[in-house]
């Protein structure tokens, strides 16, 4: 343990939690870069060659079936 440290953490400790919390934050990003990507495909938010139009739902009835799948509307 240094001498002037602020902290009960061994080096070596503080080595093992660098290495376990860089591998962790790594699987994060690739995770997040992997939704990021799907998502792309899904729905673009860049405008392309169509505009900002190929990215939307379009239609009210796109829009009601959409809704009605996620909170159906009891009849």
């Amino acid at each position: 343990m240094a001498e002037n440290s602020m902290t009960a953490v061994s080096d070596e400790e503080a080595k093992e939690f660098h290495a376990m919390f860089s591998q962790a934050f790594t699987v994060y990003v690739g995770v997040a870069v992997v939704a990021h990507i799907l998502a792309w495909a899904w729905r673009p938010w860049i405008p392309g060659d169509e505009g900002f139009g190929a990215a939307l739902i379009e239609g009210a009835n796109t829009v009601t079936a959409a809704v009605q799948t996620i909170a159906p509307i009891a009849a």
